[in-house]
This record gives C-alpha cells, sequence and structure tokens, in this order.
C-alpha cells in the first residue's frame, strides 16, 4: 500500500500528511498493550469492586428479566450491534421493521397518534418536549411547569436545558396549582416519583384553557393497567423503556420515548419509521420526514438529536413482542399484586403509607426511623430510597419474590433489634393472605382500550419463533459482519468481541444509577482510569463522561463555554462562529446553548477561510463566544492553519471548540488541547469502539482544559459531598455545577464504558497510533486507487487525506444524469455498505475505510467503484440508455430478478452477480429502490394492517 502511495514508511506518510507544527513529539503515556484474556481478568477485579444489591429505589429505573433469546441473539449479536444508522433503507429493512414496532408499542400504550424511533433517555425525552411545547405556544409566555412529583433527575435535564433558551421553570403541586401564571407547557408524572397515581384531567384541562401543551412522563409497563395519557389529553407523553427487558446499567444506554399528535409530526425530535414503497410497489420501510433533521435544518434545527437509541429500543420492542399483551399485564398484575401485599404488610406495623392509589411504587412514612431502616437495609444488601428526612420510597419490579417481601417486612418491622443478613431473616413476619386492591375494579383511572393488537405482538411468544424472528429480520440488514461500511465522519471500525463481554457481566449491568457511591466503587475506578487515558490521548485537564450522545458532548461543551463567560461577567457573548462545511448539529447545538451562529466561509481546498474569520472575529469581538471547528476537517484534511485559527479566536476573548467526530486521525499523533482546543467532544462510538448498533447507542464525554472544568456538567441526585480515599478508593461523585445535569444519569450509559476501557487498555500507547497511522493509510490507499476514475476532492498540501476522503461524483449528474444515490445504491448489488452520500458536498461520496480493514477488503471496494465507473462509462458512450440501466434500477433484489418477465437492457447475471466475490457471497437487499417522496406524502408510522403484507 506504501509503494502505491510512492513512500517508504508510515512514519513519511504522517510526516507529509500531519502538519509538523501540531505533532506530538512523543509517545502516549498510556503503557503497552495487554492480551484479551488478561485484560478480561482484570477488568473482573475491578467489576468484583462493585456490589449488586437487591435495589428497589424507583425512580424511572428499575431490575427486570433480559430474555435470554434476546439477550443472545440481539444484544450479543454483532449482526445486530454493528449496524450502522439506517439511512440505506434498502439494506436495513430488518431494524426498520423492529424500530416500527417499538413506535407502534409506545404509540398503543401511550394511546398517542405518532410516536418517534426511541430518544437518549427519559430526562433530554423531557426536555425536547419542553422546547417542542415553546416552538409551539403562539403566546409571550417563557415559563414551563414541572410538578415537583416529576423524578428529580428529570427535573434537573429540563432546567439544563431552559436556562440558556430563557424559558423559566416554575416547580410546583398540580393540586394547587391557579394558573395565574401564563405558562407554554406543563410537565407531569404518571405515576408519580413517590408512587402516587394521580387524575390529571382537571388539570388537563385548565392548562389547554389557558394556552398550554402539556407533557406527560409515563411508566410505559403501568399502561397496561392505567389509562393511557392520550385518552385524558396529553399532548406529549415521554418515559424510558428499560423495563422492558433492558438492565439499569448503572444509568444506560436505554432507550426512551416521545409520543404526540400528529399534528406536530414535523416538529417531533429524533428518527421517526415510515412505511413507504419500492420500485414494485411492495411496502417498505424508511426513516421519513428527514427535512426535519438537523443537519439540513442546521441553526433553525429544533433538535440537535442525530442518534437514537436503536439497539436498546430494538430489545425492548422484541420483549414486548415475546411477551405480548397478555404477557405484559400479566408481568404488572403481578408487580402490582406484590405491591399491594407490601402495603397491606406494613400497614399491618402501623406505618402510614402515601397517596393511593398506586402501581408499583410505595410511600412510607416513617418518621424519625429513616435512616435506621435504611441502614438496616444495606447490611442487607438492599437499597431503599430516602424521600425527604422522614418517609421511604419502595418500588418493586418484575423480578420481585414473595421471599423479597419477607425481607422488606422484616427490615421494617419494630421487633427485629438486628439485621446482619439475609440469613437471619425469620419468617415472624408472615406475608398477609389478604389485601384491597388500590386499583379499584371500576376506577376512571384503570385502562379499558386495547392495545397491542397487531399480530407481530400475538404470534412470537415461543423461543422457536422468536429466535426465528429475529433471525429473518437480521438477514435484511447489512453489518460488519458482512462487509466494510466505510462511511465518512462515522467511523465503523471492528468491535472486539472481548470488549463486548462485560457489558453482560452483572457486576457491570445489575447496578442501578442512584446506588451509593460506596457499592460502585469498581465503576469509580472504571471512570477515573478512563477519564486519565482520554486525557492523555487529548491533552485535556479534566473530562465529564455524563453526555451519552454526540450531540449531547456537543451541547455539554457549548454550554461550559457559556458558563464559563458568565462566571467572567461576560454573559453577553454569545456569537458562536461555525464553518459552513460543518456538521449540521453543530449550529443545532450552538442554537440550543443561546448562542447565535455566524458562518465562516471555506475557500476553494475546502478549508476554514482565514481571512474571512478574522474579519468576523474583529467584527463580532466583543461578544464572541466561541468556534467550533472539526478537525482534521469536514472535508478529510489536516488544515495547516489550525494553530492561526485557534489564536486568532482567543485574541478576539472567544473559546476554541473542537468537534471530535475525526478524532480516529489524531490518537497518538497530535492532541487537540495542544493546538489550541479549549474543549472537545469525543465519540466514544466512533474512535474509541462503542459500536454504533444500528444507530445507538453512542457516548460524547468531553474534555476541557482546566479554566472550564469547574463548568463540567453535575448532577442533582448525586451528593456534591466527596467520600473518604477508604469509601471510593480515593474517587469523588460528581462536583456541584452552574451547568447542572445534561443526562439524567450521572456518568451516563455507564455499562457501554468498559468496552472503551477495553479498547484502549488492549491497544496501548503504540496500538493506537499505529492504528490511527493505518487508518490514515488506508484512506490515502483508496483515494490513490480511485483517483485515476474520480477526482477526489480536498487534499493537504502534499497531495494526501486524511483518514477519509471525498469521491466526486457531480461530473456525471451533468453529462449523463447519474447522481450520488444512483452509485451508492449500485455498491449494495456489490455487496457493500455506500459510503456517506452528499455530505459535506452535494453529489459527492465520502468514504472512510477506518484502520480494521485489510488490504483484501480495500481492493474489493476498490475495484467495486471501478467497475462502476465502466457500468457510467457504457452510458456515457451511448452504449446504455440513460434512464434505464444497471445503476438507475440498483440495489436489485432477488424478487426483482426472479420474475416471469425481463425488460430492462442488462442480464438478470449482471444485475446480481457484478464479481466473483459477490457470486460466493451475494447479500441481498431486501427490496427494490424506495420511493422517498411516496412515504412522506402517505405518512404512516406504525405497523401496517395485515392485508399490506399479502
Amino acid at each position: 500500500m506504501l509503494e502505491v502511495l510512492g513512500l517508504a514508511s508510515l512514519d513519511e506518510l504522517i510526516d507529509q500528511a500531519v502538519p509538523t507544527a501540531i505533532r506530538l513529539k512523543r509517545s502516549l503515556k498510556l503503557g503497552a498493550g495487554q492480551s484479551e484474556a488478561g485484560l478480561l481478568a482484570a477488568l473482573k477485579q475491578i467489576a468484583s469492586q462493585n456490589q449488586v444489591f437487591r435495589s428497589y429505589i424507583g425512580m424511572g429505573y428499575h431490575h427486570c428479566i433480559t430474555p435470554p433469546v434476546i439477550q443472545r441473539n440481539i444484544l450479543e449479536n454483532p449482526g445486530w450491534y454493528t449496524q450502522y444508522t439506517p439511512y440505506q433503507p434498502e439494506i436495513s429493512q430488518g431494524r426498520l421493521e423492529a424500530l416500527l414496532n417499538f413506535q407502534t408499542m409506545v404509540m398503543d400504550l401511550t394511546g398517542m397518534e405518532i410516536a418517534n424511533a426511541s430518544m437518549l433517555d427519559e430526562g433530554t425525552a423531557a426536555a425536547e418536549a419542553m422546547t417542542l411545547s415553546y416552538g409551539q405556544h403562539k403566546g409571550e409566555a417563557n415559563i414551563f411547569w414541572v410538578s415537583a412529583a416529576c423524578h428529580p433527575q428529570t427535573i434537573d435535564v429540563v432546567r439544563t436545558r431552559a436556562r440558556p433558551l430563557g424559558i423559566e421553570v416554575v416547580i410546583g403541586d398540580h393540586r394547587t396549582f391557579e394558573f395565574d401564571q401564563p405558562i407554554f407547557g406543563a410537565l407531569l408524572q404518571y405515576p408519580a416519583t413517590d408512587g402516587a397515581i394521580y387524575d390529571y384531567q382537571d388539570f388537563i384541562d385548565r392548562a389547554h384553557s389557558a394556552g398550554a401543551l402539556v407533557t406527560v412522563a409515563a411508566d410505559l409497563l403501568s399502561l397496561t393497567l392505567l389509562k393511557p395519557p392520550g385518552e385524558f389529553g396529553a399532548d406529549i407523553v415521554v418515559g424510558n423503556t428499560q423495563r422492558f427487558g433492558v438492565s439499569l446499567g448503572y444509568g444506560g444506554p436505554h432507550a426512551a420515548f416521545f409520543a404526540t399528535k400528529e399534528a406536530y409530526k414535523r416538529q417531533l425530535p429524533g428518527r421517526l419509521v415510515g412505511v413507504s414503497k419500492d420500485a414494485f410497489g411492495r411496502p417498505a420501510l424508511r426513516l421519513a420526514l428527514q427535512t426535519r433533521e438537523q443537519h439540513i435544518r442546521r441553526d433553525k434545527a429544533t433538535s440537535n438529536i442525530c442518534t437514537a437509541q436503536v439497539l436498546l429500543a430494538i430489545m425492548a420492542s422484541m420483549y414486548a413482542v415475546y411477551h405480548g399483551p397478555t404477557g405484559l399485564k400479566r408481568i404488572a398484575d403481578r408487580i402490582h399484586t406484590l405491591t399491594a401485599t407490601l402495603a397491606t404488610g406494613l400497614k399491618q406495623q402501623g406505618y402510614t403509607l402515601g397517596s393511593e392509589p398506586y402501581f408499583d411504587t410505595l410511600r412510607v412514612e416513617v418518621g424519625d426511623r429513616q435512616t435506621e431502616i435504611l441502614e438496616r437495609a444495606k447490611t442487607n444488601q438492599i437499597n431503599l430510597r430516602a424521600i425527604g428526612t422522614a418517609a421511604i420510597g419502595i418500588a418493586l419490579d418484575e423480578t420481585t419474590t414473595e421471599p423479597d417481601l419477607t425481607d422488606l417486612l422484616q427490615i421494617f418491622s419494630t421487633s427485629a433489634t438486628s439485621c446482619k443478613g439475609e440469613s437471619q431473616f425469620a419468617p415472624t413476619s408472615p406475608l398477609p393472605t389478604s389485601h384491597s386492591s388500590p386499583l379499584p375494579p371500576h376506577s376512571s383511572l384503570l385502562r379499558t382500550s386495547p392495545y397491542l393488537t397487531h399480530p407481530v405482538f400475538n404470534i412470537y411468544h415461543s423461543e422457536t419463533e422468536l429466535l426465528r424472528y429475529i433471525h429473518r429480520l437480521q438477514t435484511k440488514d447489512l453489518s460488519l459482519t458482512t462487509a466494510m461500511i466505510p462511511l465518512g465522519s462515522c467511523t465503523m471500525k471492528l468491535n472486539a468481541t472481548s470488549e463486548m463481554l462485560p457489558v453482560t457481566w452483572p457486576e457491570f449491568a445489575q447496578i442501578h444509577p442512584f446506588a451509593p457511591l460506596e457499592q460502585t466503587r469498581g465503576y469509580q475506578v472504571l471512570f477515573q482510569q478512563l477519564e486519565d487515558w482520554l486525557a492523555e490521548i487529548t491533552g485535556f485537564d479534566a473530562i465529564s463522561l455524563q453526555p451519552n450522545a454526540g450531540s449531547q458532548g456537543e451541547y455539554a461543551g457549548l454550554l461550559v463555554i457559556r458558563q464559563y463567560h458568565a462566571d467572567r461577567g461576560e454573559s453577553h457573548r454569545n456569537i458562536c462562529l461555525i464553518p459552513e462545511s460543518a456538521h449540521g448539529t453543530n449550529p443545532a447545538s450552538a442554537v440550543m446553548a443561546g448562542m447565535k451562529v455566524v458562518a465562516v466561509a471555506c475557500d476553494a481546498d475546502g478549508n476554514i477561510d482565514i481571512a474571512d474569520l478574522k474579519a468576523k472575529a474583529e467584527k463580532h469581538q466583543d461578544n464572541l463566544a466561541a468556534l467550533m471547528v472539526t478537525y482534521p476537517s469536514t472535508h478529510g484534511v489536516f488544515e495547516e492553519g489550525i494553530l492561526e485559527i485557534c489564536q486568532i479566536v482567543h485574541d478576539h476573548g472567544g473559546q476554541v471548540y473542537m468537534d471530535g467526530a475525526n478524532m480516529n486521525a489524531q490518537v497518538g499523533l497530535c492532541r487537540p488541547a495542544d493546538f489550541g482546543a479549549d474543549v472537545c467532544h469525543l465519540n466514544l462510538h466512533k474512535t474509541f469502539c462503542i459500536p454504533h448498533g444500528g444507530g445507538g447507542p453512542g457516548m460524547g464525554p468531553i474534555g476541557v482544559k482546566s479554566h472550564l472544568a469547574p463548568f463540567l456538567p453535575g448532577h442533582a441526585v448525586i451528593s456534591p459531598t466527596p467520600l473518604s480515599s477508604e469509601q471510593a478508593n480515593g474517587n469523588s461523585p460528581l462536583p456541584d455545577s452552574p451547568t447542572g445535569a445534561i443526562s439524567a444519569a450521572p456518568w451516563g450509559s455507564s455499562s457501554i464504558l468498559p468496552i472503551s476501557w477495553m479498547y484502549i487498555a488492549l491497544m496501548g500507547a503504540s496500538g493506537l497510533t499505529k492504528a490511527t497511522q493505518v487508518a490514515i493509510l488506508n484512506a490515502n490507499y483508496i483515494a490513490r486507487r480511485l483517483e485515476g476514475h474520480y477526482p477526489v476532492l480536498y487534499k493537504g498540501k502534499n497531495g494526501l487525506v486524511a483518514h477519509e476522503c471525498i469521491i466526486d461524483l457531480r461530473q456525471f449528474k451533468k453529462s449523463v444524469g447519474i447522481e450520488a444515490e444512483d452509485v451508492a445504491k449500485r455498491l449494495i448489488d456489490y455487496g457493500f455498505h455506500p459510503p456517506t452520500m452528499s455530505w459535506p458536498v452535494a453529489g459527492t461520496v465520502m468514504v472512510e475505510p477506518t484502520e480494521s480493514e485489510s488490504k483484501q477488503e480495500l481492493d474489493r471496494f476498490c475495484e467495486a467503484m471501478i467497475a462502476i465507473r465502466e457500468e457510467i462509462r457504457e452510458i456515457e458512450s451511448g452504449q446504455v440508455d440513460p434512464k434505464n440501466n444497471l445503476l438507475k434500477h440498483a440495489p436489485h433484489s432477488a424478487s426483482s430478478l426472479l420474475t416471469d418477465s425481463w425488460d430492462r437492457p442488462y442480464s438478470r447475471e449482471r444485475a446480481a452477480y457484478p464479481t466473483q466475490w459477490t457470486r460466493e457471497n451475494k447479500f441481498w437487499a431486501a427490496v427494490d429502490r424506495i420511493d422517498n417522496a411516496y412515504g412522506d406524502r402517505n405518512l404512516v408510522c406504525s405497523c401496517l394492517p395485515m392485508d399490506a403484507y399479502e
């Protein structure tokens, strides 16, 4: 490969590709790489420092049972977890169907008209509901009213999101609020955080009369028994599907949901799966209404969300498919019955309980016994929730058993003077044999409407049938198990199996996000080591692991900058300079952070126009807050002027935010903090090997220089008082922060952080550096092999690209009407996922091979692209019709080829088997090319009726 480039070594390549002025002059201080077996043993030792208690804390998080058929065949299956976002729907029909099931499940249970394909967590979903409500309000009200009965972490995230937008959050009691303040929206919890179930009908009617939209944060499982919010007037319903078979994971990842009325479909944040049709009129699925997305609307976007929690949403939807409506209701009934039994027992002991009715959570008034009871519970490895100073919360779940109730009653018993272990529990407090139901059979709060009536939720209730259904869907999707996914800016690299194994270890998976810190020493050790490693790799002084997506990392980084300016008495600094080439999340995040976007031009080579940057920095120097810059550039080039760019911003009072999307070209070679960045987010799901999971989970932690460290995200639920070194091995909980919480859980999606920990430790300093070198080599090898066939846009001063390259296809649209989409779809016939299409330059494809791919695979891709060029040349020469050819009809499904008649001017064999490799390893697109416009004109976002499948 080096010979093709005319170079003698990797070092020579890097010397020519990466500007000398920013090169790291030493090796990373990370030590040597270690063996898989040795590291798994070491990580097991760290994990063993976590204590897996029975947690009855609740607050939206519950122990549950992941059906083994789902754990083994989805969560642990690379055919599912290495897929990319379904932007190429013809090779994504399996996960799109699973997501359509998810949307249908949410719509049915909430009673709403439309739902999206998952959100990051319940807190951010509630915050998105607030901004939707704000945007829809026609008056001048800027108050968002929030019930004090909401989960505290949700309130924290909502407050964070409201502050930069100038929204005032008012906390109150829905039973006493008089609507004497102008509000644009309200947020309610159903059931309430302490378990109470309120009839919100009157409040919602009054809110609507006041012109406000009402969001209800609901427990999805409870809605199998309770009247759904859509039936009592909710405008938006949000929540979390974690208890549908997804482990606690110390806070994530979990799939939240967002459901609303169809009137707000174009304001709906996140992704939306819709039903369309393919070229032969057959039903086919796709992401609908893409014009809503931030990468198109940019600073006009209503949300910066560019990812979801697809893998977890699929697990939750399969949980509903497996259990069906009857099974889900049986689980809910059992939990509810156990809760009522526990309530009766506690009353018999003389305790006063909170409001009735309830579903699975009790508030127990304990007076001055709170500390004593909590300590007795901990002694017996049970976590309960302290509510105020005189009450305790108990939330039961799917895993609760009758012996658990006996243990709980014993803990609350006034006669038990000593509780040192479960073995000491004596059956002195037998369970009540009868209890009165807290949900009267004729209550107006009971659900009477049907749900999950579609056949998909009523067929696959045996493991055999579900296994086959899961496998059928998997075969419709192209993943890294099939071929290279050469997506520019997305870094679809190998996710080593050894890195994935710890995710399901109970020591990581079965920890409640609000478990006491002394029970999570293993996690704290892992966090600290990972933060130290990321700080060394980036050069920053402090790291926050809280942001649970790249978009959240961008937002967090800008909030940190905003708070920094405010702390210095310069809160007027609100101008954010953003290059025209930036990813759409950049301007969307800036607007969410309360900043005004000013675009900076790019020159003919795709670099930031330094003269334009200087002029705009000078023009706005009194109000300049930040520059957002991606490095290497969005165009895949190491810009020579990056040091000058950063200096210009600093000279005019601004801070430099670096988008870390392209960090895979920097690790071990250069560090953002060294060449001028003040803050940077890191896509762990790109550079540091967390798999994309079909479009999520992701993690987007941020690194900052020391002057920004005091403004890193905090969390309302975590005590700011540090533990002693003996308690937490020298680690401290999150600090107090004026920024507030970015995510619902203190450390974001904690359970997938062992993946990045394993990746860095396996590779070591030299391995990480070598990986970066090879990623740059692979991209340049592809560029060089293809440059005689296609123009390659944007190269550095020595004619080299960074870790990705842009292939220009615009000439073919002008000459023969062939567009980038035609080339992309034809690549599917060759067995490849298409590269990133028409971004950052319309009419191009951007290729990023990563370091994981072999020369054999790179050559196969190049040969496919060269062969497609020959197919285009046949059109150019007049041999083939410009509108009736291999590219215009691609991709070719098996069903389109296996027909009695064939009237196309090329053979079926050439359509299906363009190479010898495809003859032996054919991946078939499940459908033919999909009609995108039809799907948007005829929006259907839930499971089709059965006649559609006939």
